[in-house]
């Protein structure tokens, strides 16, 4: 059972630093090798002060998670809130995210083993992500700035694309993880190089672009694949 908030501003700095020190020792060496004596020894406090906040280390563990995820959601949000349209705020969230885990590596590094060690929470980041994304896709439809897109749909491929983009370029780049004929952004920077990026958002563009590719075409009225049809027809016919 979850331990009640601090009642006093000392309280939270200490549970604080529990927490933090927790996503270190987790990010380090694993949920497994981890233990309540590595965090409390991170953290500078006594074993007993731990137990005063958190049950085990299940449930540190799980505030982790649950740390990182309002921290990278707010990052988002405070990168897109500016924005002019919906292209523009895909564009600036995504920047948001991959500097935020350039940043911070422990969140690629924890969210993945929580799909093994805390099923419900590994369910819970990705699910509180997409649904603030499916909000602000809703809302782009209904103003026309995108095309007529299943937000659902639309708001769990783009997530997808920023998860592997991220692990791929930035995450692998600063480990040095890459292979031998790729051009990943320096280590030091552990950015998105520019002409990905650009790549990346140009296909985000399309896919979400407000005419969308497989309408009607409005000169005839029908799909432009059913003028081969047609034509196939008329020829048999003759």
């Amino acid at each position: 059972m979850p331990r009640a908030a601090p009642r006093t501003a000392r309280g939270n700095r200490t549970r604080a630093r529990l927490v933090e020190s927790a996503e270190q020792v987790f990010a380090d060496v694993g949920y497994h090798d981890a233990s309540i004596v590595k965090i409390t020894e991170h953290a500078g406090v006594g074993l007993g002060t731990f137990y005063l906040y958190f049950d085990g280390k299940l449930e540190i563990f799980d505030e982790v998670v649950e740390d990182l995820n309002r921290r990278v959601r707010h990052a988002m949000a405070e990168a897109t809130e500016a924005a002019p349209n919906r292209i523009e705020a895909e564009r600036a969230g995504f920047r948001a995210f991959f500097r935020f885990t350039a940043e911070h590596p422990a969140l690629y590094r924890i969210v993945r083993q929580a799909e093994f060690v805390s099923p419900a929470a590994f369910r819970m980041h990705y699910t509180r992500i997409v649904e603030g994304y499916i909000e602000g896709l809703t809302a782009a439809r209904a103003s026309g700035e995108i095309g007529d897109v299943d937000p659902t749909v639309a708001a769990w491929v783009l997530m997808g694309i920023g998860e592997l983009v991220g692990m791929r370029w930035v995450r692998w780049a600063a480990a040095g993880a890459m292979d031998s004929d790729s051009e990943p952004g320096p280590a030091d920077t552990m950015d998105v190089p520019p002409d990905v990026f650009d790549q990346v958002m140009g296909f985000i563009q399309r896919g979400l672009a407000a005419v969308a590719l497989d309408r009607q075409d409005p000169q005839d009225g029908h799909h432009p694949h059913d003028t081969d049809d047609r034509s196939d027809d008329r020829t048999e016919q003759t």
